[in-house]
């Protein structure tokens, strides 16, 4: 069957209907959302004489709701335009209308009975095929489609997202007894492709994949640190980025999602008879005690932390002694163990490390990965059949870069096996069988593709799924070049690709090196080029400030001036080389790497891409050509006539204030992404893959090398005389320094094509040597220095 989702109705407006509502916004959908009726007037709504028929009061509970979820943060929608797609109701008026929507998502109360009594309502106004799944976290499938037609049953089934839904990538999908096996498929295909999800097909068992296993190495955390007298900050540490999750680590996450919730989880899966670790899901004493307090977490104003003022009011964030239950000023944490990993950026090298520590943090890491690693091994065949889905489930929904098994391959599984022996924590029998056949781990890679040990069949098969995705870590026998900083792929189909290594893939010597390298290889060899990586940090976070730093403080300027000039030269391939050049940006695109996809042929972009040019920063301008792209973006737009020249004030502010987009949908408001040329992907899996097959089309569709820009219209002395005054209003108003103003004055100078006397064209080049003198200049300043050292030293430049 050929269906497509035009139309949603989300019944139930709290915090995950809400921002469920808004995901589907995110794509285009139009969205309904409904709740309740309240059954009496609260004191406003007395005040102004309404009663319980107005339509005000009717909607309140969703009004409200959904503003509560426009208002939070990180915020729910792409954009905040997209809140027009989502129409309010309530279920007495306006449930009849579920008639005409494709799909009905109920994310009500976590009641079976208020559950069953909503879907006998929608059983009766749905059109037959209507989609209709549930979005519980816990209560099982079957029970609550239990009395419905058979046509309910054949499309009903679990879609459970995580909190919050646009950004974790998790959606399972959990069939019920009689669900037809085409809507499953329809749903995983659905979930990956457009609402961007690492659809993961579960069983109906208690808390379905990772809310068992994501809550189970929760409380086990918890009950080991208790019993090792390990404070909570040395906890967060231990189960943070060090060991690939992040950077809320165990007790933060608590608060953060609220105990509570955490604790309704663990009392239904503490009741599973055939669990043999079921015991693992009672309180530790320190829960149960602040369960009693009703210390939940952010929701309460404190948990395992507490936020509160000193005497100037300055934040403090306190932490709970586990012990005596008072709080204390947070510490920072210090263990030799994770000294030894400090040089290590290989996270599977870390494992090793961690795993031989002498001090408490590698007793630590013995006794929650040994006990962690038990229960999912006993959990095949009971909550998968498979266990990627298990690593899938546990990574996209609790954002782990490494799943259980992948860590376990990482660390060596007859290493690991040896340890779990000594500990008690012998691992189920099927682990045995796999060692004592010769197969020695979980995964492996084969002709570029990731294989899974199968369990029934001894045999390793590939992971479905995965064909239409490109993982560069898999095609490490397709590199054809490679140095410190990058690497040169052959993706296949006649594209190159190139992939950086530096931390938080910055532009380095070695980085630019291989940049050039990559532009050279695929004139010669190739018909495309695709800029991209695996990181789940930065597609570029810009450039390496410490060596320009470094330059700076001995006053080489020449060597400056060079560097620049070829950076610049960098970023213009990107745009006049002989083949297309495409850009899968994610993430962090800062200050260079939002340079360098300004100046693609094409940007292919993860909707969660957070873009800009941050330069102002640390007391620069933007001289990879970002002032002068955003100069030549302005011009092409006044062709439409902009007498106030507002297109290029907002630009300046951009630049101005660092501003960052806070999605793709943002850059494309900001004028870093072209809504006529560029894509935007939901799927991160799916980047590189998008940004090969673009580069293919461009290709295949006759490129041709563009000519360098002479025609680009920029305001001189006019449009400087506006912005000055500006400048000067803000800086006489104190709300920013002498510094900032000098800063903003070379910007304005250069995205306004210098001192000219009217406005009028010039070429690019024009404006890259305006950037690199203005750059220049601001390099030799001592206040511009202190900024750039302040971000290397301590992370945050002064406000001098």
């Amino acid at each position: 069957m050929n269906r497509s989702i035009k139309k949603v109705a989300v019944l139930g407006s709290g915090i995950m209907g809400s921002r469920i509502a808004c995901h589907f916004a995110n794509i285009g959908v139009e969205v309904l959302l409904l709740d309740i009726v309240p059954k009496e007037l609260n004191a406003a709504e007395q005040a102004k004489g309404l009663t319980l028929e107005h339509p005000a009061v009717r909607n309140r509970i969703v009004n409200e709701a959904f503003q509560n979820t426009l208002k939070s943060t990180p915020a729910s929608l792409y954009s905040p335009k997209f809140a027009s797609r989502v129409k309010l109701g309530n279920f007495d008026d306006n449930l009849a209308e579920i008639k005409n929507y494709d799909w009905v998502l109920e994310a009500i109360v976590e009641r079976l009975d208020i559950k069953r009594s909503l879907f006998e309502k929608v059983d009766a106004l749905r059109k037959p095929g209507t989609l209709i799944t549930s979005n519980t976290s816990g209560i099982p499938i079957h029970l609550m489609s239990e009395g419905r037609s058979d046509d309910f049953q054949q499309h009903f089934c679990g879609t459970h997202f995580f909190n919050p839904p646009r950004y974790l990538r998790l959606f399972e999908v959990i069939p019920g007894p009689k669900t037809n096996p085409q809507i499953l498929d329809f749903l995983l295909h659905y979930g990956d492709l457009f609402l961007g999800k690492t659809t993961v097909l579960c069983k109906d068992t208690p808390g379905f994949i990772a809310n068992r296993l994501g809550i189970h190495a929760l409380v086990e955390t918890i009950r080991i640190a208790a019993e090792m007298g390990l404070t909570v900050e040395e906890v967060d540490k231990l189960t943070g980025p060090v060991v690939g999750r992040p950077k809320s680590g165990t007790f933060r996450l608590s608060d953060v999602v609220g105990l509570d919730t955490t604790v309704n989880v663990c009392n239904n899966l503490v009741q599973m008879p055939h669990d043999e670790s079921r015991a693992a899901f009672e309180l530790p004493p320190i829960m149960a005690k602040l369960m009693e307090n009703k210390w939940l977490g952010d929701k309460t104003g404190q948990g395992f932390y507490k936020k509160t003022k000193d005497e100037k009011g300055k934040t403090v964030i306190l932490a709970l002694d586990l012990a005596t239950l008072e709080y204390k000023p947070s510490v920072k944490v210090k263990f030799a163990t994770l000294e030894g990993t400090k040089t290590i950026d290989d996270l599977k090298k870390r494992f090793g490390v961690l795993l031989k520590g002498t001090d408490k943090a590698g007793e630590f890491y013995r006794r929650t990965f040994a006990s962690g690693f038990r229960y999912a091994s006993n959990r095949i065949p009971e909550i998968s059949d498979e266990l990627y889905r298990i690593d899938q489930a546990i990574c996209a929904g609790f954002g782990w870069e490494m799943g259980l098994f992948a860590t376990w391959d990482a660390i060596g599984v007859k290493k690991m096996v040896e340890i779990m022996e000594s500990l008690d924590a012998k691992p189920a029998q099927w682990v045995y069988d796999m060692l004592a056949a010769g197969n020695e781990s979980f995964y492996k890679v084969q002709n570029g593709q990731k294989l899974y040990y199968d369990i029934p069949s001894q045999s390793y098969k590939a992971i479905p799924g995965q064909e239409a995705f490109i993982i560069l870590e898999n095609k490490s026998q397709n590199i054809i070049w490679k140095n410190a900083g990058a690497s040169i792929y052959d993706l296949g189909d006649g594209i190159a690709g190139v992939e950086f290594h530096s931390k938080m893939n910055t532009f380095g010597a070695e980085v630019v090196e291989g940049l050039n390298r990559a532009y050279a290889v695929a004139e010669k060899d190739f018909r495309g080029l695709v800029v991209g990586n695996d990181s789940n940090e930065a597609f570029s976070a810009g450039a390496n400030l410490a060596m320009l730093f470094m330059f700076a403080i001995e006053q080489d300027y020449d060597e400056i001036n060079m560097m620049i000039a070829q950076f610049q030269q960098t970023m213009m391939r990107a745009r006049y080389s002989s083949i297309p050049v495409v850009t899968a940006a994610h993430s962090l695109a800062l200050g260079g790497g939002c340079e360098l996809n300004l100046h693609a042929d094409k940007v292919v972009a993860h909707a969660e891409t957070y873009m800009g040019l941050v330069e102002l920063g640390v007391g620069l301008i933007p001289a990879g050509g970002g002032t002068k792209e955003m100069a030549l973006r302005c011009s092409d737009l006044y062709q439409a006539g902009d007498p106030e020249l507002n297109i290029l004030q907002s630009a300046f502010m951009n630049i101005a204030q660092a501003k960052v987009s806070t999605s793709a949908q943002e850059a494309v408001e900001m004028n870093y992404i072209k809504a006529d040329r560029d894509q935007i992907v939901l799927n991160r899996s799916r980047l590189i893959a998008e940004a090969k097959q673009a580069a293919v089309d461009l290709a295949e569709n006759g490129y041709t090398q563009p000519k360098h820009r002479t025609d680009i219209k920029v305001q001189g002395k006019t449009g400087i005389a506006l912005f000055k005054a500006g400048i000067g209003s803000m800086r006489m108003a104190n709300y920013i320094t002498e510094h900032d103003a000098k800063i903003a004055d070379k910007l304005a100078y250069v995205i306004c094509g210098g001192d000219l006397s009217y406005p009028q064209n010039v070429t690019e080049q024009y404006l890259l040597d305006l950037e690199r003198e203005a750059f220049l200049s601001l390099t030799g300043e001592k206040k511009t220095m202190e900024r750039m050292q302040g971000l290397l030293t301590g992370g945050k430049p002064p406000r001098n």
